[in-house]
């Protein structure tokens, strides 16, 4: 166990590859309580799910035998990972980046591939953080961190890049959720989603119904209760702007939002 930061009634330790958040007053990590309810029901879904990869399987993501239930699945987000890549090493400068919600690591250890970055990913998933350590140990700028960022304030580091891929769903309200990343982020830097719905408020309805049908054949009906359709709408209360994939940075911006958007958000 090696202490690395310390803030007011706050350590920050690195323990078995991974950074915690121990609260002095009272000796615990930070983010047991909720989050770690809401954590344990995940990791079960993802089991259910055939989620789960073998650390040579998440050594290769986002490559993946075509046998693969999520063949296509993969291909998705092998482009996903290719255009944000490319994108960010256009900035042509050293970048710190936070991905949240990082799941196994698998994007947070490509874009590590990028030249000068300094790359965390966080997650409140700890069995696939763990994972993520082992099979990702050999790359010195990439860290994984373990709790929610919406309590993580204490978090001195500014980022240049946020990214939330696949993970936006996850947390109730886009506001808080955004609001607690633009505090850590730099003046100039950028707030990435990406590979996650956002619904028009039509729509909504009926991805409720799909949401809790799903669950409930997979056996975990109170799942649906995690599990958030964010309005496009909502989105007005930033300043943001929606990319398509197949465009470089200097291209123009959509008008309007595609299925599965890839949003780009900043300070006023």
């Amino acid at each position: 166990m090696v202490e690395i930061q310390a803030t007011r009634n706050t350590r920050i330790l690195k323990m078995n590859g991974l950074i915690h958040y121990i609260n002095d007053e009272t000796g615990t990590e930070i983010f047991h309580g909720p989050a770690s309810a809401f954590s344990d029901l995940y990791y079960e879904a993802r089991k259910k799910e055939n989620r789960i990869y073998t650390d040579e399987q998440l050594n290769n993501l986002p490559e993946i035998e075509r046998t693969h239930p999520y063949y296509n699945e993969w291909q998705v987000r092998k482009q996903t990972a290719q255009k944000l890549t490319t994108y960010l090493m256009s900035f042509n400068k050293n970048l710190k980046i936070l991905e949240v919600g990082c799941g196994n690591g698998w994007l947070s250890a490509k874009l590590a591939g990028i030249p000068g970055s300094i790359v965390v990913g966080c997650d409140i998933n700890k069995p696939e953080l763990q994972q993520a350590k082992r099979v990702f140990n050999n790359q010195y700028n990439l860290r994984f961190a373990y709790g929610d960022i919406r309590f993580m304030e204490f978090f001195e580091m500014q980022f240049d890049i946020i990214v939330f891929a696949a993970s936006i769903q996850y947390f109730p309200t886009l506001d808080s959720i955004i609001s607690s990343a633009l505090k850590m982020l730099d003046k100039k830097g950028e707030i990435h989603l990406v590979d996650s719905h956002i619904y028009r408020t039509e729509a909504i309805s009926n991805a409720k119904k799909r949401t809790t049908e799903y669950y409930c054949d997979l056996g975990l009906p109170e799942m649906a209760d995690h599990y958030f359709h964010h309005n496009i709408a909502d989105l007005s209360a930033f300043n943001h702007s929606y990319f398509s994939k197949g465009e470089s940075r200097i291209n123009k911006l959509l008008r309007k939002p595609s299925l599965f958007p890839w949003i780009r958000i900043k300070h006023f």
